[in-house]
């Protein structure tokens, strides 16, 4: 998605990294945005760098939120991340449910009404697993699934992604694989490219503003609050 042409002087930009199941931590996530961003006279945008699903409690609550809501006078842009695309993938039965399982896929399935007991029952069926799948998640959830593109590029100083990107390779001959799982060399030598590239998807004790890259995923599934980035003027700081 290519918003480089946006105003950087005259527009509001917040990002939330990944969500991963926490609804409750989302929503404070955005009040403190509406909160913020309150007398702005310019377009605001907020970019959610991705994983909506996996590991908290709350994946499908999550999905439902950002499907079916919209927030007055603000522009949603919402990116894929590593999870939500082996959770469509499972979907569509082209990926190992077993893997994904390991990785947060059972908090999930447990968001959809299914018991742990279900779950150990199913894991070894993934035919069945999948049969019950279909049932249980819905069109609109699938759908908004599939809809998410991989990037944004804003106010063009600014690259949106949820992993990063491969260093020096032009953004044009970027994998959706690296988009998405990438951290080395990413993380030791930032983007060298012409923009300034925030991510989510490694963990890190608090945001990280390095190399030119803005690294906000603080685990919010351990603790329960989401780390909020405000881009204005081209000054970025965290709300």
């Amino acid at each position: 998605m290519d918003l480089s042409q946006l105003d950087p002087f005259n527009t509001l930009i917040y990002a939330i990294p990944d969500i991963h199941g926490c609804l409750d931590a989302l929503l404070e996530a955005e009040q403190r945005i509406e909160a913020d961003r309150r007398g702005s006279a310019g377009p605001t945008y907020i970019v959610y760098l991705g994983d909506y699903v996996d590991r908290g409690p709350q994946s499908a609550q999550v999905l439902e939120h950002l499907s079916t809501t919209e927030i007055d006078g603000v522009h949603r842009i919402m990116l894929c991340g590593n999870h939500d695309d082996m959770f469509l993938s499972v979907l569509r039965g082209r990926e190992n449910a077993s893997d994904w399982l390991t990785i947060g896929g059972r908090e999930t399935l447990m968001s959809y009404g299914m018991s742990p007991l279900e779950i150990a029952r199913l894991a070894r069926s993934p035919q069945r697993l999948l049969e019950v799948l279909e049932r249980r998640v819905s069109a609109r959830h699938i759908a908004f699934l599939n809809a998410l593109p991989v990037c944004a590029r804003l106010c063009r100083d600014y690259l949106f992604v949820h992993a990063g990107v491969f260093p020096e390779r032009a953004l044009a001959d970027q994998s959706d694989m690296h988009l998405m799982w990438i951290r080395e060399p990413f993380l030791s030598l930032g983007p060298r490219l012409p923009f300034t590239v925030i991510h989510g998807h490694t963990i890190v004790p608090k945001p990280e503003f390095v190399n030119r890259r803005i690294a906000l995923d603080t685990g919010a599934y351990a603790h329960g609050t989401l780390s909020v980035l405000r881009i204005a003027g081209r000054k970025a700081r965290l709300l």
